[in-house]
């Protein structure tokens, strides 16, 4: 039945999530800057692909918003000083993701001098926009670290129905973008102006939680000088901002499984990044700066911080005024989802909308216990899987079983764990799971290129005999 209807508008029961808590303490807070920290670390890779190449050498002088790395390749992203200063080293650093990448350390000289030859971009047309837009240095702002000017390059514009800008903000603790929808909404309008005039956009839908009253309005004020943009107020169930459940529930469209948005005729762009598109095209000034939210219960004063990319995690936690406990946790990002970290010293990244640090209760995770069988699991699960089932098929290391549960679809947003009375680790085993499932497609891929090499020196002998 579900595949029948991939693809389509259809009229399918809501779907499912967790009920996780809000805590939007710094949801009032305007973003403040923070001093220019006295080095920035800036890492080559802050977005999904090839990792960017650096460009300047030890020693160099450098300006705000100059390039020191170029992209590596068509799926990247070129990366530009946030602060002015000398080059202090490019060495390996180690990532939250356990790898090593290049890193571009600049030492401050606090001046915050501006490139001279910054200037806005001539945009004249689609290839032109595209161009600025991957100059600007924009991935996707909201967390995924995407090359927005790959998402936006379609080879055919009639595949686009609607663009839908994500303001859902769904995790809990993050309102980076909430400031975004609130401050810079007359950004988020040029924005959307240059996807309409560019890339003949029918349809713009702006999705935010209802939980949200301020940026719904403020959304819907500026929506209504626009055409053929709508503000749909969405009811907040986590994770409502994941692309596969924002294009469900505002289009009624599933992507199907393995297949990108487009191929629901959707294109995601969260608001901030939006909002950093139209800030380059304006002014020259590529990204180089994010506001980041500060906050968990480890944390003295939470607020939304203006910080250089680069700046250490540790900077911004003094400039917040240290911690009220020892933090037994930080993370990237929000609790769902966020990535843990081994020390503070670990950079503000293009992609980092929020650093939390947790105290002793809230970082403590309970012992888990035996799956009682209550599906509460399968009842949060936003995509309709069975995590208790991929489970049991993972510890069997069942590969073949793993596909027929579509563990594959898996977002890993937490859910199942998250409603787990058991307080089971099932995202952690899903995502175990489709390693799992990776492996044996590697494996199996290498067998099928073996035979066909075997067949081929065989078809080869019996050619030379003849």
């Amino acid at each position: 039945m579900e595949k029948e209807l991939e693809g389509r508008n259809v009229n399918l029961p809501k779907l499912h999530g967790a009920h996780v808590p809000h805590r939007k303490n710094t949801a009032g807070c305007a973003p403040v800057r923070m001093p220019v920290p006295a080095s920035v670390t800036i890492p080559m890779s802050m977005h999904i692909g090839a990792p960017a190449v650096p460009t300047v050498k030890v020693g160099e002088t450098v300006k705000v918003g100059q390039l020191i790395a170029a992209p590596g390749g068509f799926v990247s992203s070129p990366v530009y000083a946030s602060v002015s200063g000398k080059v202090k080293k490019i060495d390996d650093m180690l990532m939250s993701t356990g790898r090593f990448m290049k890193a571009v350390t600049i030492e401050a000289d606090g001046e915050q001098q501006v490139l001279e030859t910054l200037a806005p971009p001539d945009v004249t047309d689609l290839a032109s926009f595209l161009n600025a837009v991957r100059d600007s240095g924009v991935v996707g702002l909201g967390g995924a670290g995407f090359p927005t000017a790959v998402k936006l390059s379609v080879k055919d514009l009639k595949q686009v129905e609607a663009v839908i800008i994500n303001g859902a903000e769904c995790e809990p603790y993050v309102t980076s973008d909430t400031r975004t929808m609130l401050d810079d909404a007359d950004w988020i309008r040029q924005g959307i102006e240059l996807l309409q005039k560019y890339m003949q956009v029918p349809r713009v839908i702006i999705g935010i939680e209802n939980n949200k009253p301020q940026c719904v309005k403020t959304m819907s004020d500026m929506a209504a000088k626009l055409k053929n943009v709508e503000v749909k107020a969405l009811p907040p169930l986590y994770p409502q901002g994941g692309e596969k459940v924002l294009i469900y529930n505002t289009t009624g469209r599933i992507v199907p499984e393995g297949k990108l948005p487009l191929d629901a005729g959707a294109i995601v762009i969260n608001c901030t990044t939006l909002a950093a598109i139209a800030k380059y095209v304006a002014t020259g000034m590529p990204l180089v700066e994010k506001v980041v939210t500060v906050d968990g219960s480890a944390v003295k004063e939470p607020r939304n911080v203006i910080a250089p990319i680069g700046a250490s995690m540790q900077s911004l936690f003094d400039f917040c005024g240290g911690f009220r406990e020892e933090p037994r946790k930080v993370l990237y990002g929000g609790p769902m989802m966020g990535i843990a970290v081994p020390n503070t010293e670990f950079p503000v990244m293009k992609n980092t909308n929020a650093i939390l640090a947790l105290g002793e209760k809230d970082a403590v995770l309970p012992e888990p216990t035996a799956c009682i069988r209550c599906g509460r699991c399968v009842d949060a699960c936003p995509l309709n899987l069975m995590p208790a089932a991929i489970e049991a098929a993972y510890n069997r290391r069942d590969v073949d079983k793993l596909r027929a549960l579509h563990a594959n679809l898996c977002m890993e947003c937490g859910c199942c764990s998250f409603a787990c009375p058991a307080k089971r680790m099932l995202v952690q085993t899903n995502k175990l799971a489709k390693g799992l499932i990776m492996a044996d497609n590697a494996k199996k891929k290498a067998e099928a290129e073996e035979k066909a090499k075997k067949a081929r020196e065989k078809a080869g002998k019996e050619a030379a005999v003849k």
